[in-house]
């Protein structure tokens, strides 16, 4: 059983679409409505990522220190 009806067609070496301005004229392959290119997202991942990361990196940087700080092989 082969799934071929799904297949990426776009190349990733061709610049992107424009923001359609013109949804009439270009119905049948429009690009990006200007709401979607605009859309100011602050619900994502990145807000709460760009706290946690730094945090665990200090955390573990302590945890390093007090305990594997002298393990030095003999």
């Amino acid at each position: 059983m082969e799934n071929k009806g799904s297949r990426h067609t776009e190349d990733p070496n061709k610049p992107h679409k424009p923001i359609e301005h013109d949804y009439a004229h270009h119905q049948d392959d429009p690009g990006p409505s200007p709401q979607a290119v605009k859309e100011y997202n602050d619900k994502g991942a990145g807000p709460a990522m760009k706290w946690i990361i730094p945090i665990v990196v200090i955390v573990l940087l302590i945890l390093w220190f007090i305990f594997f700080r002298n393990n030095t092989t003999k």
